[in-house]
């Protein structure tokens, strides 16, 4: 447990020197919000709605960070340790290389959270923004997102045969997710054409959950995308355990 500390506490620094998880992590979501706040304020979503368009979008602001982490950062880090023969050389040492991968894990974790939690201040204060649904429901959900997308990122970036590869790969994977399933362009805004084309994406899957929660709509609404998130992660866990190259 020092270990794990210890390596968190000097990780993270690295992380934070970077800037570039604060800026698509943190500050990302919060810019996305604050736009919509301001096109949208306290509109209904649609006529008759009971709710506004920021309760609507809220979940789909939430996962920008997880997506930023889980598949965009750790692809690149983890397959930058082994290319930079970091995984290798801690195997010959009294710490267990996937000490350095639960660090990693862990800190796109943290970023997600501190996203999460200066969401909340910022609809709360700035447009009395409201929890519709269940907050233990929603709390739920966004951890099964984080784990599916989490999933995906340490496949990607332990079977890559390298950076770029991972690179590459991760950056198929993001933009699509970022752009097309509600995170950034709301869903309902979309073509009914273009809405089925999404849906394929995990994160659309993720969106739906989140929003739902959000509402406080009924949990049989969301009870497919729960199951394919699920399986997801089981799937992309069991190929990076069977497939995860630490050099």
């Amino acid at each position: 447990m020092k270990t794990f500390n210890t390596m968190l506490k000097t990780e993270l620094k690295l992380s934070l020197r970077g800037m570039d998880m604060v800026i698509f992590a943190v500050c990302m979501p919060i810019v996305v919000l604050v736009v919509l706040g301001i096109i949208y304020g306290d509109k209904p979503a649609f006529d008759g709605a009971r709710y506004t368009f920021l309760e609507q979008s809220f979940g789909a602001i939430a996962t920008i960070a997880i997506c930023a982490g889980g598949v965009m950062g750790l692809p690149l880090v983890v397959s930058d340790y082994r290319s930079k023969q970091i995984l290798k050389r801690l195997k010959v040492t009294p710490v267990k290389p996937w000490v350095i991968l639960l660090v990693q894990v862990t800190i796109y974790g943290i970023y997600s959270i501190m996203s999460l939690i200066s969401l909340f201040i910022v609809a709360n204060t700035f447009f009395d923004f409201r929890m519709q649904g269940s907050m233990f429901q929603f709390i739920l959900g966004w951890l099964l997102v984080m784990l599916s997308l989490f999933s995906i990122g340490m496949m990607v970036g332990g079977i890559a045969k390298n950076t770029k590869d991972a690179g590459v790969i991760a950056s198929i994977l993001y933009f699509p997710m970022l752009i097309f399933s509600g995170a950034t362009v709301p869903y309902e805004a979309m073509p009914k054409v273009l809405q089925k084309v999404v849906d394929v994406l995990p994160l659309t899957q993720g969106i739906k959950i989140l929003k739902s929660a959000t509402l406080g709509l009924p949990l049989e609404n969301v009870m497919l995308p729960i199951a394919i998130l699920t399986i997801l992660a089981v799937v992309c866990t069991g190929v990076t355990i069977r497939f995860f190259k630490w050099e």
